[in-house]
């Protein structure tokens, strides 16, 4: 079928609408008409091929929410016409140690939405049955899409690692985020603390969850602070005194990719079983879970909605930091 992509030619280009071949689903395969699809700092990873995996046409897009068009064999035809999420991850072996054992998301054959294959901004989207989230009631669906990348990203650190809800978290960054991670970390039942180099976020970040609001540069002055803090920042901060600030079994949890790596004294981990630790996304039974916990506790993204064909706008806005707190653009493309 021919589908309608918003794609970049060349690395930094801006966005094209053009049109696209897509094949029919195959086994295990679900097509997804895009309703909506969110805008993340990771496309504008894959726009400048920082990772180095990027190939054009690049079609960006990974926080999609849209409805079942067609299904493959195997594929259950009661999911038609349903509303389903898509993450980062569209697809996995299935078969691997990690797999089975519900690590799919580190299946060393993992298929990633818009890394060899067309992302969210577009028309239409193919993913594996495995990989596509039922959005529950109490969910909007056009404000979902963040969830799926965003969300995931911030909930696995809690979820994934067993937390307790006595724990003292601190969040590292108010923004894509770190807005989310505040609003888990409470609903958890942790004591919540939002770090942050801008204090003119500090009430909306009570508003989100924290219960308090701390500058950045003080962190020297809590030593043994935290049970986990959870760093959404790309930028390099001073590593020994985010260390110092961790308790004894305390854990440092990087989810933001800084370009230098992370230069973190040996001591005061050996002395305090202290751990630095880092999660990609997270698994399927994950993805649910936590679209479940948020209907159940009223979590969502702040968003700004703009339609598809503004998508350019979105991203140039986003270099500049300029959005409260994630875009999603509104098809159709």
């Amino acid at each position: 079928m021919e589908i309608t992509v918003w794609q970049a030619a060349a690395k930094g280009a801006p966005l094209e609408r053009s049109k696209a071949t897509l094949l029919d689903p195959g086994p295990d395969e679900v097509l997804l008409e895009v309703l909506h699809c969110g805008l993340c700092h990771s496309d504008l990873s894959m726009l400048e091929n920082a990772w180095g995996v990027s190939t054009y046409p690049l079609v960006p897009g990974h926080e999609v929410v849209g409805r079942v068009a067609a299904v493959g064999a195997g594929v259950d035809s009661g999911l038609l016409g349903t509303t389903q999420g898509l993450g980062w991850i569209a697809g996995s072996c299935r078969h691997c140690d990690w797999c089975l054992g519900g690590n799919a998301n580190l299946c060393p054959s993992l298929e990633a939405s818009v890394v060899g294959r067309h992302g969210g901004f577009a028309s239409h989207v193919m993913a594996h049955q495995d990989w596509i989230v039922p959005i529950p009631d109490g969910v909007s669906p056009a404000d979902a899409g963040p969830l799926f990348c965003g969300g995931i990203t911030v909930f696995a650190p809690l979820f994934d690692e067993a937390v307790s809800p006595t724990a003292r978290v601190a969040v590292i960054g108010i923004g894509g985020l770190g807005h989310l991670a505040l609003q888990f970390a409470r609903a958890w039942g942790c004591e919540v603390t939002a770090l942050t180099t801008s204090l003119a976020k500090a009430d909306e970040a009570r508003r989100l969850g924290a219960h308090r609001v701390m500058a950045l540069s003080e962190l020297g002055s809590h030593p043994g602070a935290f049970d986990l803090v959870i760093n959404t920042s790309n930028h390099a901060l001073d590593w020994p005194v985010l260390i110092a600030s961790l308790a004894p079994l305390g854990r440092l949890h990087q989810l933001g990719v800084p370009l230098n790596p992370l230069q973190i004294p040996a001591f005061p981990l050996i002395a305090g079983r202290r751990s630095v630790t880092g999660s990609p996304t997270s698994s399927p039974a994950s993805l649910r879970r936590m679209v479940e916990f948020c209907a159940r506790h009223g979590i969502a993204p702040l968003v700004e909605h703009l339609p598809m064909a503004e998508i350019n706008t979105a991203i140039a806005r986003l270099h500049q930091g300029d959005v409260r707190y994630r875009f999603v653009l509104d098809g159709p493309a």
